[in-house]
């Protein structure tokens, strides 16, 4: 019994600590000051809130990613992170009267380190630019930067079922945190990782339901999770449609399961319906077809979908531009992953999922006449699907691992992630543009001058590189905490389950 609760003990320790670590990693850098993608999705949340409409007229100037319709400006992003992030931003307000907010504007007025990062020819510092930045901040650390950091737990929880080593399970959420572009965009208030969180949520709470035996109305939840995801990033209910057809499937009674689903899904898709009537006079998400700018893309095909073009499947996994695994090459060892666990028969219905999330996302991306993503590090359209595909690759690398010949690749792969991403991230104050090469044409150049992408050390007042060294000593010191605890003991293994059996036991080693 002992024993028992401390592993227990342990394992909520490590919880702590690993979501600690993701979400410091995730705040410290913060939201680009200028992207208009973030920057249309902030504005509805300020028109709600600040004016109670849906239209941005008043903060249209600040973004040229927007609606026109019937004499007014609309975000004609999905709105459904922003429905998020009203509330959170009006208790902001709420909790930052004016005179705190004088203190903190004065604050980084006087900052010279923030004032380094600034274009020559821009506005500045100025107090209404401070005011919204810091609704940003906060608005996107609540909505985007902790359900990040909770992603990565709930990677290293699932990854149970996949893989028996705790420091094993460790590295895959790390290294989907940290080596991939989630980590460029867990603190910005865009669509992908929220939905990325919603997604995979989804999917743990059906693992819980088919493998642990939870109770059939989890699938409410599940629904509303599903829903929700599909009205931040449309594109979503792809990933949606492959977990509820998975629930259909291994569940059993689908009528009773579909109506839970349903039930479950309703009230993000009448919020939806709510918004764009409110906004276009219609139940139907058309904000993109009212879109001012891009009309020529958005008019190819359906909303700039058209077919799965091969200059656009070889971009966004092996091109230099955008490639997923140019950034991330060890995501490669998805590979043997997806081939370890087809030989798992327990867990047929699952590689399913794990396989069909990142191909539906491939072709979906591949078919987008605006694959490259304007501004952006990585295929970041592939966002809410990356956590499935990270998951097998982690399996993959667990395999690999116990062959001595593989390890140099792994720590080369690895270690290339890392630098990569984070010098992509850190190189400057925006995303990567449309240079072919960003990494070696644009974002190394940058760090070499000292153009580190504003952070919360500069708001203490270090400049440059200097900025970064509060974050790599809490780095350092998590770290070792995470290595001491080892992760958690390995789970008992379970029985094999068939299709449409939901609950199992422990099965005794």
């Amino acid at each position: 019994m002992h024993a028992a609760l401390l592993q227990v003990i342990v394992r909520r320790r490590v919880h702590l600590l690993l979501f600690g670590l993701l979400a410091l990693s995730y705040l410290y850098i913060l939201p680009r000051w200028a992207d208009w993608n973030q920057n249309s999705r902030f504005n509805l949340v300020l028109a709600l809130v600040n004016d109670g409409t849906v239209t941005i007229d008043r903060y249209v100037e600040n973004t040229g990613d927007y609606a026109y319709y019937g004499g007014h400006y609309y975000s004609d992003k999905a709105p459904g992170l922003s429905l998020l992030g009203a509330p959170v931003y009006a208790v902001f307000r709420w909790l930052a009267p004016g005179p705190a907010l004088e203190r903190w504007q004065a604050a980084a007025q006087q900052s010279r380190a923030l004032s380094e990062t600034l274009r020559p020819d821009g506005t500045g510092l100025r107090p209404d630019k401070i005011a919204y930045f810091l609704g940003l901040v906060v608005t996107t650390a609540v909505t985007v930067a902790f359900p990040s950091a909770l992603l990565g737990v709930l990677i290293f929880v699932v990854a149970a079922d996949f893989v028996p080593d705790g420091r094993a399970r460790l590295a895959i959420a790390l290294l989907y945190g940290l080596a991939t572009s989630a980590f460029p965009y867990a603190n910005t208030f865009v669509g992908h990782q929220p939905s990325a969180f919603l997604l995979f949520a989804a999917f743990a709470l059906l693992l819980a339901i088919r493998r642990r035996g939870w109770p059939r109305r989890w699938l409410m939840a599940v629904g509303l999770l599903l829903g929700y995801a599909a009205i931040t990033e449309y594109p979503a209910a792809l990933i949606g449609g492959v977990l509820a057809a998975y629930a259909l499937w291994t569940l059993g009674r689908p009528l009773t399961s579909l109506a839970l689903l349903a039930l479950g899904g309703l009230p993000p898709l009448v919020a939806l319906a709510v918004y764009d009537y409110a906004a276009f006079g219609t139940l139907l998400p058309i904000g993109y077809f009212h879109s001012a700018l891009w009309s020529d893309v958005h008019s190819t095909g359906l909303v700039s979908l058209t077919y799965p073009r091969p200059e656009a499947l070889w971009g966004i996994t092996f091109g230099i531009h955008r490639g997923l695994f140019v950034l991330s090459p060890y995501l490669l060892f998805a590979a043997p992953g997806y081939w370890a666990l087809w030989r798992r028969q327990e867990l047929r219905a699952e590689w399913w999922v794990l396989a069909a999330a990142p191909l539906l996302f491939l072709l979906f991306n591949g078919s987008s006449a605006m694959w490259q993503g304007g501004f952006a590090i990585g295929p970041r359209y592939f966002l809410p699907a990356l956590p499935f595909l990270a998951l097998v690759a982690g399996a993959g690398l667990y395999r690999a691992w116990r062959h001595a010949l593989f390890r140099p690749v792994i720590a080369v792969a690895c270690g290339w992630s890392l630098v990569a991403v984070w010098a992509q991230t850190l190189g400057g104050q925006s995303f990567p543009d449309y240079t072919p090469n960003p990494l070696v044409d644009l974002s190394l150049p940058r760090l070499a001058s000292g153009d580190v992408a504003r952070n919360l050390g500069m708001a203490a007042g270090l400049a440059g590189w200097a900025s970064l060294l509060p974050l790599l000593a809490a780095l350092v010191v998590a770290g070792s905490a995470l290595l001491a605890l080892g992760g958690e003991q390995p789970r008992d293994r379970q029985t094999p389950l068939k299709a449409g059996e939901g609950r199992v036991r422990w099965a005794a080693k």
